[in-house]
């Protein structure tokens, strides 16, 4: 019998199940679509998604760095300035 060329469904799919690993939780899309217009210190987005808690937020930003989405910079001053970037941007048409 010849081998068949179709592709595993299975492993055709790992590339959605991983974006969709790390796109998953409520507060991961807003956290990018505000992050579009250009870097944002923690302060900034705070104010613009008042729904989340800080716990959260922190976490999210902590994790999305962890996937390579968000780069987080830290300007030395004093206190030291923090912003978060959008480092995926190939997700904003998606979104």
């Amino acid at each position: 019998m010849a081998p068949t060329t179709e592709a595993d469904p299975i492993e055709a799919t790992a590339f959605v199940r991983a974006a969709l690993r790390v796109l998953e939780g409520k507060w991961t899309l807003p956290i990018l679509w505000q992050l579009r217009q250009g870097p944002q210190r923690y302060g900034d987005l705070r104010r613009l998604i008042p729904e989340i808690s800080d716990k959260l937020l922190t976490q999210r930003l902590r994790d999305l760095e962890g996937d390579g989405l968000v780069l987080r910079q830290v300007t030395p001053a004093r206190p030291p300035q923090v912003s978060y970037s959008d480092h995926g941007r190939t997700l904003i048409p998606v979104i």
